[in-house]
């Protein structure tokens, strides 16, 4: 089986200023130096990210965006197509997080239309799924997480194409900036349930390559923990990426603990 390369993600969402920025990016950069065997990744507001990628020119760390949408042109007040994030730097687009789908009120839909635009422009889409605590509470969680796959890569189903270069991301609702963190096995399990809806539906060698994160208050004290887990292959991060201290730690977890 292909190995799967960890992917450290920092979605910065609706914070920061560029002089914050620049100084998180130059810490960042000093660790990426001597990091050869994990990707990172930052995800600054729209208005950042031109400069965000001159910050980070001489490096590898990769640029995504928090959103985009469906189309590739069009009367969208406030909208951003793939071809602008492409022209601005960005390798990535996170699609369907849950503030998108609670706050926005975006639909697998709509999210399906955004993974198929992004797959067809040549810019990776980091899909968000996840349930939240009633859906948990109630035992709904496979059922969740199983309509939302299905829904938002709809597309990629009925066209009978495979989404080769999809990342996701799984995110509990009741973790996102609550400081309550799934368990590694709880993780873990939902990972697995995951990777094997991606094997029954796009065959076997897919499953094996496509990397899953998870993401949910996620710190230094339990990344290397989650990351031991078989199946979860990186962390998209919030609150704790905005920071050097906490992030820092994250990017460069122990592999062999946990």
């Amino acid at each position: 089986m292909e190995k799967r390369i960890p992917i450290i993600a920092g979605n910065w969402k609706m914070h920061l200023n560029l002089a914050s920025a620049k100084e998180l990016i130059d810490e960042i950069k000093k660790t990426v130096m001597h990091t050869r065997d994990r990707e990172v990744l930052v995800a600054p507001p729209f208005v950042y990210l031109i400069s965000v990628r001159e910050f980070i020119a001489d490096s590898a760390i990769y640029l995504s965006a928090q959103n985009m949408h469906w189309d590739e042109k069009g009367a969208y007040t406030g909208e951003i197509s793939a071809s602008m994030l492409i022209e601005a730097g960005c390798t990535h687009v996170i699609l369907g997080h849950s503030e998108r789908r609670h706050l926005f009120g975006e639909t697998d839909d709509f999210i399906d239309l955004k993974v198929k635009m992004a797959h067809q422009s040549g810019i990776k889409p980091i899909l968000c799924i996840g349930e939240d605590l009633s859906q948990r509470e109630n035992g709904e969680t496979f059922e969740v997480i199983k309509s939302q796959l299905e829904g938002s890569l709809k597309s990629f189903i009925e066209q009978r194409t495979t989404p080769y270069d999809l990342i996701i991301a799984y995110e509990p609702v009741w973790a996102i900036g609550t400081g309550q963190t799934a368990t590694p096995d709880q993780a873990q399990e939902v990972h697995c349930f995951i990777r094997q809806w991606i094997g029954d539906t796009f065959g076997r060698e897919l499953s094996g390559k496509i990397r899953i994160l998870y993401g949910g208050s996620v710190k230094p004290a339990n990344i290397s923990e989650l990351m031991a887990q078989p199946d979860i292959d990186g962390v998209l991060v919030g609150g704790a990426s905005l920071n050097a201290e906490q992030f820092i730690p994250i990017i460069n977890y122990d592999k062999k603990e946990g």
